[in-house]
């Protein structure tokens, strides 16, 4: 891995791939600046030993060029994050594009236009990664939301800049983080797995299977693995075409060790609302009418007792519909004991776009060893793939 101080960026314009995908309101601003901050460290050291920045980032999923969707509306908030006055360019290639980044002196640093107005970006074009290269000398990937993209900004342009390109900061501290939990993580590993589906988590399932001790499995996915043990789910989210599947990866995980942990009761309301009337049941057990949407609180007592006594600990995936405050206490528990654990030693990642959003919602971040800045491309570095985006700079 080549890290940023293994480059001499003095008199270099780098050109960053950072990942300024961030959520605005109607008015068109920033609602949450936690992205533009995982970048500062890459551009202030690259500013700090000499060197100019150029800034790539595509914003949303824009049909053409959307006024709505243009990185100008990020312009005030990268600013005030870095303590600068941060240049913006109306064009992402061609001349203009080139003069104004070729103007850049030491220490200045200039955001280009959305990526994503450009087809070429998503399809990984090979002339538009090379009109891409001309506006830097060095290149530095730090957008690990897009690492597992091979598009034209993320993965082609690194060809065209042998032995000077690197990882920034907040893509190798990823990268560390994950090895930090399927390659040397310190035993008892725990993985806590939320989601709807039991057919969107198969490969990271089979993967983790290889490489945790114990597996708590929360969410939707819970009642397809009840139902497929001959439980009642009542009208619980379920995928009966996985329930054989389920079964299977039960002897799986007994095969090779693996303890998986199923919540024993259940908060089931009598509507998919957050004023339905509430009932605990065990949840082999739910009525009809009632459908599972938390972990009960045994669960969550039996889950706190195991997660203390792990040294390595992976989130992804709430445990109920925590965006209803009445069905957010599994959610809540599940996070204070994985703080809990932390404060005791334990190392703790947690990733996943939902995971992420409750940790902050319920003010838990803080508690965390390390929170991901990547929902698909943290789960498929999990499940053992080769990012592009990485690849690329390794190469």
């Amino acid at each position: 891995m080549r890290l940023l101080e293994q480059q001499n960026f003095k008199n270099e314009r780098a050109v960053i791939r950072v990942d300024f995908n961030v959520p605005l309101n109607e008015e068109l601003e920033v609602t949450d600046k936690t992205r533009i901050q995982a970048a500062k460290p890459t551009i202030e050291y690259i500013l700090s030993q000499g060197g100019s920045c150029v800034l790539l980032s595509h914003l949303g999923r824009p049909e053409g060029r959307d006024p709505k969707l243009s990185l100008e509306h990020i312009v005030s908030e990268a600013s005030s994050v870095l303590g600068l006055n941060v240049n913006f360019c109306r064009h992402v290639v061609g001349d203009k594009a080139e003069e104004q980044a070729a103007a850049l002196k030491p220490g200045e640093v200039l955001l280009m236009e959305n990526l994503r107005y450009h087809k070429e970006e998503t399809k990984g074009d090979e002339v538009f990664a090379q009109q891409l290269a001309r506006l830097g000398t060095v290149y530095v990937n730090d957008a690990f939301g897009t690492a597992h993209r091979a598009h034209a900004s993320t993965t082609i342009m690194a060809k065209y800049f042998e032995g000077k390109k690197s990882f920034g900061s907040l893509l190798a501290s990823e990268v560390k983080a994950i090895e930090k939990v399927i390659k040397d993580g310190e035993s008892p590993v725990v993985a806590i797995l939320g989601g709807a589906k039991v057919s969107s988590k198969i490969t990271i399932i089979e993967s983790l299977l290889d490489k945790v001790d114990h597996l708590i499995i929360g969410g939707g996915m819970v009642y397809t693995f009840t139902k497929a043990q001959g439980g009642t789910v009542g009208n619980s989210i379920c995928e009966p075409d996985y329930c054989d599947y389920a079964l299977e990866l039960l002897e799986k995980a007994k095969a090779k060790g693996v303890e998986i942990h199923l919540p024993v009761d259940v908060i089931a309301g009598d509507d998919f609302s957050d004023d339905a009337n509430q009932k605990v049941f065990e949840s082999n057990n739910i009525a009809d009418g009632w459908e599972g949407l938390d972990a009960g609180p045994k669960s969550c007592e039996t889950f706190h007792q195991l997660i203390l006594k792990c040294k390595t600990i992976l989130w992804n995936g709430p445990l109920g519909v925590f965006e209803f405050p009445n069905f957010a206490q599994g959610t809540i528990s599940i996070g204070e004991s994985i703080g809990e654990a932390t404060k005791s030693g334990a190392f703790s990642l947690v990733g996943g776009g939902d995971s992420v959003a409750a940790v902050k919602q319920f003010g838990l971040a803080s508690r965390m060893s390390y929170i991901s800045t990547g929902g698909g491309a943290m789960l498929e570095s999990l499940e053992g793939k080769i990012l592009p985006g990485i690849a690329a700079l390794n190469e």
